[in-house]
């Protein structure tokens, strides 16, 4: 009498172990986009702030398993872009300091949307996430809801420190006494710093300075991601530089009643006191974004009376692109911005492409009629050796009188001299001209074009406070021009010496770590080598 109780029991436990595998295995996500899981924090509890509560007959129902009443839905359909659920909600996971909304305000998927597991916005999501500076790591899988057919869409984040140094400013550069002698050497220094998340609400607060010998510029900064807790982002600056900056190549004479003496160049020095307010919003996907921002500032500028310097074979005034005494700046821009880089510092794969469109606005007051076009493009791609390639390049324009500020300088496109931060010029020497070419006459310009590779060599990967460090290499071309320098080049050059154009290149270390990310270059030091230039 035994053995049929005997079986029964028997065939009763197999049945069990057979579905407590089959739920452990259906508990697992059904995919996941991110190639390193964050550590789990199980003492934290999930954010879970989309899904309800399930139904009361289907409470307690596993993850996976369907409900009775729903063991006969439908399976997901397969469409052209391939598996589609039924999205049930969202869970956030593993934010400790970032609220939640802040993390959703980033991910473009609504309760009850159908959701196909190959649509591109999945991977932006994470790039967008991780571009924002707010976390180390970001993970998205899916989970299967209370019913067939649904899933809970899971963003496991690691948060990083938001107290980070946007840009550091160090080096060396030569530059002139306010009387235009010049000085072989003085150092220029400044620093960027801002907390992107304050108390996890997506504000961000910042500031910056950058000083050398008579010059200073101070920035702050106030940005909002959703602003009154809108789908837009404010931002808002104050800004204030005392600066001055060198004119001349050779044969240089000013007509200043206040200098005596001989002069190596002409010393302009002006300030600027000012303000800019934008707005900006998501365009079609969480990887573009379009920005308007409106400026206005106040300029009170220093000038010799008169200056004339040696172009080329011939004696010329030189225009400072800056008239004396007080004068007003107001304009307003658009900039278009797509960013598919899976990391904000040492990225691997995608896009950067940025596009400005700028315009002073005359009717307003302001006293520099212009118009400013930039097109700016970087492209990441990983190589199968686990090396990193990236090719840039940038294509500038400005129509009218801009300030020279606005200019394109040409520091700013070889790394062989130091660049201008926060609009201050610190190097008085043109450019090293290894080409032999006019660029030696230019020092800004109404055009510039610039194009460079970079070839980068991860060195160490880390998650503590420094979470890797790249070697790299870089060396591209550049031209800044006048208008004349294009239709009346500087005389004594022939044939391909007339174009404005030379090379760049830079060696150096890239590092993310837990303050930002820092580069480390050569470049500048390089630039006191001497190399032959037209204008020394």
């Amino acid at each position: 009498m035994l053995g049929p109780v005997v079986k029964r029991l028997a065939a009763f436990a197999l049945g069990i172990a057979a579905l407590t595998a089959w739920r452990s295995a259906s508990a697992g996500p059904l995919k996941t986009w991110g190639a390193e899981p964050p550590e789990p924090t199980p003492e934290a509890p999930p954010n879970d702030v989309a899904p309800p509560p399930p139904p009361p007959s289907s409470i307690g129902t596993p993850i996976g398993e369907p409900a009775p009443s729903e063991a006969r839905a439908p399976r997901p359909p397969v469409g052209p872009g391939g598996l589609r659920y039924v999205l049930e909600g969202i869970e956030v996971r593993g934010n400790t300091t970032t609220l939640a909304r802040v993390i959703l305000r980033f991910v473009p998927f609504q309760r009850g949307a159908t959701l196909d597991v190959d649509d591109k916005e999945l991977s932006l999501t994470r790039f967008r996430l991780l571009g924002t500076g707010y976390f180390r790591d970001v993970q998205l899988s899916l989970r299967r809801g209370t019913k067939r057919g649904f899933v809970v869409l899971v963003v496991d984040v690691v948060e990083r420190n938001t107290v980070v140094v946007n840009d550091l400013w160090l080096g060396l550069s030569a530059d002139a006494e306010p009387d235009g002698r010049a000085r072989p050497l003085t150092a220029f220094g400044g620093i960027d710093v801002s907390e992107q998340n304050l108390a996890g609400t997506g504000v961000a607060l910042g500031g910056a300075i950058a000083l050398a010998d008579r010059q200073l510029a101070l920035r702050s900064r106030f940005s909002d991601q959703a602003f009154l807790r809108s789908s837009w982002t404010a931002e808002a600056q104050l800004l204030y530089n005392n600066a001055k900056d060198f004119f001349g190549n050779r044969d240089v004479l000013v007509d200043d009643p206040t200098q005596k003496v001989a002069q190596d160049f002409a010393v302009v020095s002006y300030q600027r006191f000012g303000g800019k307010v934008s707005a900006g919003h998501e365009l079609g996907s969480v990887a573009t974004r379009i920005f308007f921002d409106y400026r206005l500032e106040k300029i009170d500028a220093n000038l010799p009376l008169a200056a004339s310097h040696k172009r080329g074979l011939d004696i010329e005034a030189i225009d400072f692109d800056l008239p004396p005494g007080s004068s007003v700046l107001s304009t307003v821009s658009a900039t278009l911005v797509h960013d598919t880089r899976d990391e904000p510092y040492l990225p691997t794969r995608g896009w950067h492409l940025l596009g400005l469109a700028e315009a002073s606005l005359t009717p307003l007051g302001s006293d520099y009629p212009y118009a400013k076009l930039v097109l700016r493009g970087s492209r990441w791609m990983p190589l199968s050796w686990d090396h990193v390639l990236r090719i840039e390049g940038i294509l500038g324009s400005v129509f009218g009188d801009a300030p020279l500020f606005e200019k394109f300088y040409v520091g700013d496109y070889t790394d062989l001299r130091p660049h201008r931060a926060l609009d201050l010029a610190f190097d008085r020497r043109a450019a090293p001209n290894f080409f032999s070419t006019t660029i030696a006459e230019v020092r800004y310009g109404d055009y510039a074009a610039r194009l460079n590779a970079e070839y980068r060599i991860p060195l160490y990967r880390g998650r503590q406070s420094i979470y890797g460090v790249d070697f790299f290499g870089s060396v591209g071309v550049y031209a800044v021009a006048n208008g004349r320098d294009l239709v009346r080049p500087a005389r004594g050059y022939a044939g391909f010496h007339q174009a404005p154009i030379d090379l760049t290149f830079n060696l150096g270390l890239r590092m993310d770590t837990a303050a930002g990310g820092i580069a480390l270059g050569i470049a500048n030091f390089l630039g006191f080598i001497p190399i032959r230039s037209g204008a020394e």
